[in-house]
């Protein structure tokens, strides 16, 4: 897979990793603003301009990285429902004599004929 492919396709991952670097760079470019200088007042755009847009571009490179797992989960979970209602498709069509002996006439009946009644299910045999 090439880089520009790469890039096309997870392109929602590919900004979460530019942000967060990027929030890494701001701290380390803070943090050594801050460290040349002895006065306080001369270290307060540093800590400004470093730490707390470094911190913020860290959280939102973050949040984008946990929408786009979201997002692919989604899409799994939109496919699995594909295939399942897919399933209930064909199995709906199926003629009477190719079906699973026992199997429920309607796919969403939740009976089976030869289901144990909850009075027999109890241990030591029924009531």
């Amino acid at each position: 897979m090439t880089f520009r492919r790469l890039v096309r396709t997870q392109w929602d991952r590919c900004t979460a990793a530019v942000l967060v670097v990027g929030g890494l760079l701001a701290l380390l470019l803070g943090w050594i603003g801050v460290s040349g200088t002895v006065l306080a007042y001369r270290q307060i755009p540093y800590v400004i301009s470093g730490g707390i847009v470094g911190l913020g571009l860290i959280v939102i490179g973050t949040g984008v990285w946990l929408s786009a797992d979201l997002h692919d989960e989604w899409r799994k979970l939109d496919r699995l429902e594909e295939r399942l209602a897919n399933v209930a498709t064909v199995e709906t069509r199926l003629p009477d004599e190719t079906r699973l002996p026992g199997a429920p006439d309607h796919p969403d009946r939740q009976e089976h004929p030869q289901a144990v009644p909850p009075a027999t299910a109890v241990r030591g045999g029924t009531r």
